[in-house]
């Protein structure tokens, strides 16, 4: 269980992870989604097990692969956006990426689900260009702010039990 995953001087996340899975503004998929996207861009094998535990049962393999594939994709765009961002000089963003992204368009999810996943694995990875851009994206197509805020709550709850949790020895239980 990811609470399991939890030492005891962490114990506020193991009371913020109570309130992550109960949210009136996200759908089962989002919530869900959000969750699975955050586990894999996190990149902690302790918190992706528990969590794919978790969703297993809850998403079809097709919202899970789109999870996924947000994740892949801002695992790569949340590198070079902040760079272009960090980088003092103004050539970069002038010239195309070049970096293949057909996963935006052909993940066959509804557009608010993706934008929401990818939000916030790019809140996980910091990177402001693209936090700036799916928010503004998920306002143009109607989100309400609580349910963008609501992911980047998830994203920052589970990223924080990555953390604690990767740093307990393999053998320890929290």
């Amino acid at each position: 269980m990811l609470k399991d995953l939890i030492p005891d001087y962490a114990k506020d996340l193991r009371l913020n992870l109570s309130g992550i899975e109960r949210s009136e503004f996200l759908s089962p998929e989002q919530l869900y989604g959000t969750m699975l996207a955050v586990a894999v861009g996190a990149r902690s094998p302790r918190l992706l097990t528990e969590v794919e535990t978790l969703v297993q049962d809850k998403l079809s393999v097709e919202v899970q692969t789109a999870a996924r594939t947000a994740a892949a994709l801002m695992g790569m765009n949340n590198i070079y956006y902040r760079f272009l961002h960090l980088s003092s000089n103004a050539n970069y963003q002038k010239m195309p990426p070049r970096l293949r992204m057909q996963g935006l368009a052909t993940h066959g999810m509804p557009t608010v689900d993706f934008e929401l996943w990818c939000l916030a694995v790019s809140a996980v990875n910091g990177c402001g260009l693209c936090v700036d851009s799916h928010e503004q994206k998920l306002r143009a197509e109607g989100a309400r702010e609580e349910a963008i805020q609501d992911v980047v709550r998830i994203a920052a709850v589970l990223h924080g039990i990555a953390t604690v949790a990767d740093a307990l020895p393999a053998t320890a239980s929290a």
